[in-house]
């Protein structure tokens, strides 16, 4: 089993650094270049949002980041204190609208949906906590 944790603080200028952490993982776990690529992608997205949308106020926060690889499975789990969220929620997005028709957002969280297996949100307490997983096998090998 690998598995990393790490806490961001709440400034856009942290993804840069998670995104380093990800990809260095994968390498160390000996992920396909897909998967690492897609959880990759997954992460910033909803880091990102995390920050710029879930917490509001200005004051300092920290989002917890997790990724553990177990039984052909990757697992990442993201927590925050930010407002009560549910991806699964979002409305899917109008791909097929001209681009200048389109309603601004729920891009990013259709592309989570979209790369990853499984999404799950929790809320407990204050905080949300998002889990995310994939298998490690290369979606190109099925």
């Amino acid at each position: 089993m690998s598995n990393f944790s790490l806490t961001l603080r709440n400034h856009v200028s942290e993804i840069s650094r998670l995104v380093d952490r990800v990809e260095a993982f994968g390498a160390e776990a000996g992920l396909p270049p897909d998967v690492t690529f897609r959880l990759t992608l997954a992460l910033d997205e909803v880091v990102s949002n995390v920050i710029r949308h879930g917490l509001r106020d200005r004051s300092d926060h920290s989002v917890s980041v997790s990724v553990r690889v177990a039984d052909g499975m990757v697992t990442a789990i993201v927590e925050d204190a930010g407002v009560p969220f549910d991806p699964r929620e979002a409305p899917v997005p109008n791909l097929d609208a001209p681009i200048e028709e389109r309603t601004a957002g729920g891009l990013g969280v259709h592309l989570v949906k979209a790369t990853m297996d499984e999404v799950e949100d929790r809320r407990a307490g204050d905080r949300n906590i998002l889990t995310l997983r994939t298998a490690t096998q290369s979606r190109d090998a099925v």
